[in-house]
């Protein structure tokens, strides 16, 4: 049955929004975006802190610094399980409100870490509470649009949501410049606290939306057969999982390509927050290209892109090390190509599970984190003083995206402007 949602126009987006929703459209996607920022915020602000902590712990391996970004990873994976079919059952805000509290109080509790074991707990377990913003933040989303309507919302919220990875670094250095490490994790709960009183006093609950257009929500048992059961969402579940380990890559092995490699120094969150300009400028065009042209043409189109890209410079790398700019580039266009194939290859994912979105966004939500995580994380740590891992780590990923979804759309499906 067609959603109700499809029948919204462009318009209906930029000018008002669902009935179910009682607050400004602008103020919806600023709350959205916020919590899904916490996360890329949790991450990126403590890179340039990695060697600071590394000194503080007597972490004399670089690579084993990277478990910080890690271990909230793997605290994101398996929170992400644990939020959706909890908010199916028990509505959206309620379990939000929880997952923002754990959040503050881990972030508290990395402040006072007496060792780098405790550390890693503390960022365990903030990753499991930060999972439910951005688990439960697409699931409210879902729940009110569907199909290209939800791809432009998303990417409406991307804009705003990767201008913390631009700053996050910079926001970073200069806290740890005042003080110490400790201080990153300041910012953090200052911004988990901001989110957790907006999100109390003025996020509405979005159960009745989800309920008229779909009925009432579904038992945890029918809801993982209901998607588990589509393949669209299981492949695209997967191919957002191998190409987010491009990410992970990325984030865990820019310090050490920007500053060993290259010595940029305290230039590095300059650097890296212009990489990932190029997903902002992503969100920016998918937002106006995708109700023309389609999430699958935009998506693949960009992936066969992406797989060309890494392929290139994973063929400089093999001979010579690249100059500096060249890296840049080859980064900056892939990471374009990045924004355009996630926010559609989840939108994909989840339009045929309205009826389920909770347990739809924890499962794609915890596959995407755990696939990226793993993959991502086990190139970042093949860091050998060149770039050639992180270049053959993308193009390997990116192929096997490009598989997964040939398989699935056919060699005549790939670029269907749907």
């Amino acid at each position: 049955m067609r959603d109700a949602q499809n029948d919204m126009t462009v318009s209906d987006l930029g000018a008002g929004q669902p009935a179910a929703l009682p607050i400004p459209f602008r103020e919806f996607v600023g709350l959205m975006a916020i919590l899904m920022a916490m996360t890329a915020l949790s991450i990126d602000i403590m890179l340039p802190a990695l060697p600071e902590i590394g000194a503080v712990f007597g972490i004399t391996n670089a690579n084993d610094r990277q478990l910080v970004v890690g271990s909230y990873f793997l605290g994101l994976a398996v929170g992400q399980l644990f939020w959706g079919p909890v908010s199916d059952r028990f509505g959206r805000k309620a379990p939000l409100m929880v997952g923002l509290s754990i959040f503050v109080a881990a972030t508290m509790a990395a402040t006072a870490a007496g060792s780098f074991k405790a550390l890693l707990v503390a960022r365990l377990v903030q990753g499991f509470g930060g999972a439910a913003a951005r688990t439960i933040s697409t699931a409210i989303i879902r729940d009110l649009f569907a199909g290209r309507q939800m791809a432009k919302v998303m990417s409406t919220v991307m804009m705003i949501f990767i201008v913390v990875p631009i700053l996050a670094p910079s926001v970073g250095q200069a806290a740890i410049s005042f003080g110490s490490w400790v201080n990153a994790f300041y910012v953090l709960l200052l911004v988990g606290s901001i989110a957790a009183v907006w999100a109390a006093l003025r996020l509405p609950e979005t159960s009745a939306a989800r309920i008229a257009t779909h009925g009432a929500p579904l038992s945890l048992t029918a809801g993982l057969r209901l998607v588990l059961g589509s393949p669209a969402t299981r492949t695209y579940a997967l191919a957002a999982g191998l190409t987010f380990g491009c990410l992970v890559t990325y984030i865990s092995s820019a310090q050490q390509v920007f500053v060993d490699i290259y010595g940029l120094g305290r230039a590095f969150p300059v650097a890296f927050g212009s990489v990932a300009c190029g997903i902002a400028l992503a969100s920016f065009t998918n937002a106006r290209l995708v109700q023309r042209l389609g999430m699958r043409r935009l998506s693949h189109t960009a992936l066969v892109g992406f797989l060309g890209v890494s392929l290139v410079l994973a063929a400089i790398s093999t001979v010579t090390r690249p100059p500096f700019l060249v890296v840049w580039l080859a980064l900056v266009v892939c990471f374009y190509l990045f924004g355009l194939m996630q926010s559609n290859f989840n939108a994909i994912a989840m339009h045929p599970v309205g009826q389920a979105a909770g347990t739809a966004s924890s499962l794609l939500g915890f596959s995407t984190t755990a696939i990226g995580a793993i993959l991502g994380g086990t190139i970042a740590r093949q860091f050998n003083g060149t770039v050639l891992p992180m270049a053959l780590g993308f193009a390997a990923l990116s192929l096997c995206a490009l598989i997964a979804v040939t398989a699935y759309e056919g060699l005549n499906g790939l670029f269907r402007g749907e």
